[in-house]
């Protein structure tokens, strides 16, 4: 799917992270390495520190209200000018009702606001992006709030050297809206023959959670966990990435009329640091401007990791001049999608911790 669209402008991005900081070297223990393998993990793919929520209780959802109690707070956001909420996750609230319906509430918002739940993973920012700026395409929508949430934590086992040292929790929330601006180039592709690369088998309709699905095996490469938790086929995905993802890159920029060089920051997806000074050093790119340093700071929070590396690498910068990025994101689906956009001048661009 291409995107190309103008005259619609990201106003605003607040990052919301917990403050309960987690340290790779105090769960290396729990993995079938020996100290050195485990530490040699850690400098190859730049884990150092997560961020995840202290109790299994506390949701994406509950992350997002204490953002938009932030920005309410400090003038901000006005929620009359809302006429659109869109929420991407994989760890909504409920099965039912919409994650959306539910900031709806807690808004008091109108009932002509528009509400929307969008089920993505690592490229979700570039999916709620998308999904806005067709909204922004109607006459009676002006202003979107994008939620990104994801609190994975939970769904990954303590004994799975694969997935446990990079998953972090985090939430988002963007102000999407019209104003007259330059194009924005982009594009979304979706492979579903590779979906299971990344999934977890239990707890939905297919397969509902037992006390069974609880119980954990281990793999042939000696990590444990259940059928409730996390897997991925780590090959896959890096093979996936560093082949599709630079192409559609390339493609994106020379419709846009660009050169790598024109580009200020390519603003990543962060699954770890070392796929991203692959996908730096594939696509042309010095490693600086193509930051890698969220995983080794706050960790993978999916499809909130654009927002982060965002905030963290760019905040106080991006409230005061206007730049010329790439956003990338991918993952889960397999979904891929790349935007080329001027991004700045923007009303927030800040970091929360809670």
């Amino acid at each position: 799917m291409r995107i190309n669209t103008s005259n619609k402008k990201i106003s605003g991005i607040l990052s919301i992270l917990p403050a309960n900081t987690v340290k790779f070297e105090d769960e290396m223990h729990h993995y079938s390495f020996s100290e050195a393998k485990s530490l040699k993990l850690k400098m190859a793919m730049g884990f150092n520190t997560k961020r995840i929520v202290e109790s299994e209780e506390i949701t994406g959802y509950d992350l997002i209200v204490k953002g938009l109690d932030y920005l309410m707070d400090n003038d901000l956001l006005n929620k009359k000018e809302i006429d659109a909420v869109l929420f991407v996750s994989q760890t909504p609230e409920y099965i039912m009702p919409p994650t959306s319906n539910l900031i709806h509430r807690y808004l008091d918002l109108p009932e002509h606001v528009f509400c929307m739940d969008i089920n993505q993973g690592c490229a979700g920012f570039i999916v709620g992006l998308q999904q806005a700026f067709m909204l922004l395409d109607n006459p009676s929508i002006n202003k979107v709030l994008l939620c990104n949430a994801d609190v994975l934590s939970p769904k990954v086992s303590k004994f799975d050297r694969n997935s446990n040292p990079l998953i972090g929790d985090a939430a988002s929330v963007t102000i999407v809206e019209r104003e007259q601006g330059p194009h924005i180039y982009g594009e979304i592709m979706m492979d579903g023959k590779g979906a299971m690369a990344l999934n977890i088998p239990a707890g939905g309709a297919r397969y509902p959670i037992t006390p069974e699905t609880g119980e954990l095996y281990e793999d042939s490469f000696g990590n444990r966990r259940s059928k409730n938790h996390l897997v991925m086929q780590g090959d896959n995905v890096f093979n996936f990435v560093l082949t599709n993802v630079p192409e559609q890159i390339s493609r994106i920029l020379k419709e846009a009329g660009k050169t790598p060089d024109e580009i200020d920051y390519f603003l990543f997806h962060q699954p770890n640091k070392f796929m991203l000074q692959k996908l730096a050093d594939k696509i042309g790119v010095p490693r600086d401007k193509l930051p890698s340093n969220v995983v080794e700071n706050f960790g993978n929070s999916s499809g909130v990791t654009i927002p982060v590396a965002t905030t963290f690498n760019l905040g106080e910068k991006l409230e005061n001049e206007t730049i010329q990025v790439c956003f990338s994101g991918f993952g889960v689906g397999l979904t891929w999608g790349t935007l080329v956009m001027n991004l700045g001048n923007m009303n927030f661009c800040k970091q929360i911790n809670i």
